[in-house]
């Protein structure tokens, strides 16, 4: 195949920009990606296959024998096959043509709104023109359009269709696609596309380009508009399994997503989105953005920077003053531009806009900028070289509003780490009663019904097309339904007592994914990209000389774009082994799927997600919208019981600043807790925790700034062995009675081994009846303490049945959950 099938603009791209002039506005883009790498809709040229020879003009007892030829069936079912293509040729005949496509394009089936399958005779009758059509488009002796095909070609139609080509290569790529992990639906789907798209543009599969597939996703949602929605990824597979084959050119995209939306947008695409009119503005912008990209700049700075400099401010610039065609600004222009800048609409009215700084900042940016370059470059930067109109004093306000904003986010913590355990309970009830409900559900499919938490349920029976018998051949007749209960492997759906539809499948299913989300949120701190990230390849274990086994969770390079890895504790464990078990219970496998990333606006290489989904025939990976839906419904259905959860939601990063808060306050050292988090910079962990004190953090910082400057540099060789060793014997000495301490290497006890109370205590399930001992014990102290009137005592094991409980309700969640 030729690289003339790949372009580099599409039906989405953007117009061609004209020769520049000042007055000339460029065309803006409504393109959601860059033009780069899309593929230009275009039916591949009609090379039509002649398998069982040429049946252009052959007569209909020709046709009749060509067809029994294939398939072998009964003597019936070959009469009615022979009557179907007799009845379809001789309506044929009484329009204008010599060869039979000649006649079918004179009869307009293709475009009229009349059917043809409206000439089907009664249901008693042994034949129907859609089967006569059927067999004559899979001989290759009519080439319809893709409407004829959606609405007049039996079901069986893309079995016919195989069956008639003797085709090699169609045979390898159809058992490409059974033999592929998706779903059993999206195989027959992506069977049936594959037979559509060669029969309507008159090729065989060796002429399948990415043009050819991409014009037919445009003509099936064309003719599917107001009669089915269709899926959003039709011919994913078919791309999938041809460019897996070599069957694309090599700078073909992955997937038929990247080549109908295009990649990253480059500058020039950016720009143009925002639609500047003055064209030496436009590519002063150009040029800049461009320079400052070069200097190293992720994705999704660049389109920030691009939006500042561009939608914010020159083209407000533009709009306040439309004879602007420099930098240069007067002060009215400036000052009409903050005022236009320093507040955003919101229907509540006009509220400050919270990222101004950030816009002065880049503005700022621009105009220093400038001035440094013109003096390297006077020839290319020189002529656009001016003063700057913000003044130094408009930043002064900067630090003020960072900590405002710290404080902002300070609030919200405090405010939401009371609740998360509110929270937790709630997801994992859910999920476990969901869990049984569906276990009933699907306990009780061959009866009535079904009792379940008070309740009586009755399955809603699924009407479903009747199919005929695999020996009768093809379907002839639709229309007619019947009540078919439902499979175990599809979605359970019930009628409670109040008369309401229950998908239990789909509620269950969301039940699970947010507490997955929740947990693996709350126990790892790890930001929502990252958690959408984790494959079954993240998992690894390092074994200690001792034989035990520690469990790893790799984070893989996200923002900072540093690797990391997390001890997982048995909590953790737990989570992560339950996301396993339920895709390799329902599938065997974790599947391989690409994952879309928003951002970089790219897809990756196929990797076992752990947070994947399957929607009826469609298979990927959640998205970040996804994950904080999931638990902003939780919070709202917990505030039905918690008034406190009224007008209160989490977000995925809300968990993330609880967990460091956390790590921090329960004794962790800080630049430990910024390793967990992956934050390259320790300012960045205190902005995170948000009940900490200053001092505690510059005393700390002092202390190991003067403990690094008075040791020699010989102390910083490499580990010996006899450090090694009491490396390891660290981690023995924190095994006590109730379990294991959690305290970092090299730091002693900081609660005087006062166990019971102490957070860092993780107590082993099989220590519960030691710790009702424990309460028993306290009770008994209590008493007498309150006896004797001892009330400082009694205040403090107040304190310490507090504790108790509360790690043995954690302990009891934890032996709840099946082993890992």
């Amino acid at each position: 195949m030729s690289r003339a099938n790949v372009s580099t603009t599409g039906i989405w791209s953007r117009r061609e920009l004209p020769a520049a002039t000042a007055s000339e506005v460029p065309a803006r883009s409504w393109q959601i990606g860059g033009s780069t790498d899309i593929v230009t809709p275009a039916a591949a040229p009609r090379n039509l296959p002649a398998p069982l020879g040429d049946l252009s003009r052959a007569s209909i007892a020709e046709l009749q024998a060509a067809a029994c030829s294939l398939l072998p069936r009964s003597g019936i079912q070959l009469d009615k096959r022979r009557r179907s293509i007799r009845k379809v040729a001789e309506h044929l005949s009484t329009f204008e043509g010599g060869a039979w496509q000649e006649r079918w394009d004179a009869s307009g089936y293709d475009t009229s709104e009349e059917r043809l399958a409206s000439l089907n005779p009664p249901a008693s009758k042994s034949w129907t023109m859609t089967s006569g059509l059927t067999w004559l488009v899979g001989m290759r002796v009519i080439v319809p359009s893709v409407l004829t095909l959606r609405r007049d070609v039996v079901s069986d139609f893309s079995m016919i269709f195989r069956e008639c080509q003797k085709d090699p290569l169609l045979a390898q790529v159809v058992d490409r696609i059974r033999n592929a992990s998706n779903p059993d639906l999206q195989k027959h789907r992506a069977l049936t596309e594959l037979s559509y798209v060669l029969a309507s543009q008159g090729i065989p599969v060796a002429d399948l380009t990415p043009g050819a597939l991409i014009h037919f996703d445009v003509e099936l949602r064309n003719v599917g508009r107001g009669r089915e929605t269709y899926e959003r990824q039709i011919g994913a597979l078919i791309w999938e399994v041809l460019h897996t084959m070599g069957r694309f050119p090599e700078r073909t995209p992955a997937t038929i997503r990247r080549a109908r939306q295009g990649g990253p947008r480059s500058v020039e695409e950016f720009v143009d989105y925002h639609g500047v009119r003055d064209a030496g503005m436009r590519q002063l912008l150009i040029d800049y953005i461009n320079q400052r990209a070069a200097l190293g700049m992720d994705y999704s700075s660049l389109r920030g920077l691009t939006g500042n400099l561009v939608r914010n401010f020159w083209c407000v610039i533009e709009g306040i003053n439309p004879e602007q065609h420099d930098l240069d600004l007067n002060e009215e222009t400036y000052e009409a531009w903050r005022q236009e800048v320093d507040t955003i609409s919101t229907p509540e009215g006009p509220k400050p806009r919270q990222g101004i700084w950030d816009l002065l900042i880049a503005v700022r940016a621009l105009y220093l900028d400038l001035q440094t370059w013109a003096m390297e470059d006077p020839a290319r930067w020189g002529s656009f070289a001016t003063r700057c109109p913000i003044p130094p004093i408009a930043s002064r306000g900067y630090s003020a509003g960072r900590r405002r904003q710290a404080e902002r986010m300070a609030d919200r913590t405090r405010a939401r780490q009371p609740l998360l355990d509110h929270l937790i309970r709630h997801v994992t009830a859910e999920k476990d009663r969901l869990q049984a409900f569906r276990a009933a559900a699907s306990a009780s499919l061959g009866a009535a019904g079904f009792d379940f938490d008070g309740v009586h349920y009755t399955h809603v029976r699924r009407a479903t097309p009747v199919r005929s018998s695999p020996q009768k051949g093809p379907r002839a007749r639709r229309g007619v339904e019947f009540e078919e209960p439902p499979q175990p492997e599809r979605q359970l759906r019930v009628l409670g007592a109040a008369a309401e539809s229950i998908n239990i499948s789909a509620e269950e299913d969301q039940a699970f994914w947010t507490w997955a989300a929740v947990e693996v949120l709350r126990l790892t701190g790890i930001r929502h990209e990252e958690l959408l990230e984790l494959s079954h390849l993240s998992i690894r274990q390092y074994r200690r000389p001792n034989g035990e086994v520690v469990g790893l969770l790799v984070v893989t390079p996200s923002k900072s774009d540093r690797e990391r890895v997390i001890p997982m504790s048995p909590e953790l464990l737990h989570v992560i082994a339950e996301v396993i078990r339920r895709h390799t219970t329902n599938l065997g496998s974790i599947p391989l799927v690409r994952r879309w990333d928003p951002l970089e606006r790219e897809h990756s290489d196929p990797l076992p997600y752990l947070f994947q989904y399957t929607a009826g025939p469609l298979r990927g990976v959640f998205s970040t919208s996804r994950i904080a839906k999931l638990v902003h419904k939780a919070c709202a259905t917990v505030a039905k019981d918690r008034p406190e959860f009224e007008g209160l939601s989490f977000t995925p990063h809300d968990f993330r600043r609880i967990f460091a808060t956390d790590l921090v306050n329960n004794g962790l050292p800080i630049h430990i807790g910024a390793a967990l988090l992956g934050h390259a910079n320790l300012q960045t962990t205190r902005g995170y925790v948000a009940v900490f004190d200053e001092d505690v953090v510059r005393h700390y910082q002092m202390h190991m700034a003067n403990r690094r400057a008075l040791r020699p540099d010989h102390e910083y060789a490499e580990v010996a062995d006899a450090e090694w060793e009491e490396f390891e014997e660290h981690f023995d000495k924190r095994k006590v009675e109730l379990g294991s301490c959690g305290r970092p290497y090299g730091t002693p006890c900081a609660h005087e081994h006062a166990c019971v109370r102490c957070p860092m205590l993780h107590v082993e399930p099989r220590m519960i009846l030691r710790l009702d001992e424990l309460e028993a014990d306290l009770i008994a102290r209590r008493e007498r303490a309150e006896n004797e009137g001892w009330k400082g005592e009694v205040d403090g094991l107040e304190l310490t049945l507090g504790h108790l409980r509360d790690k043995r309700g954690r302990a009891i969640r934890l032996q709840k959950q099946s082993p890992c």
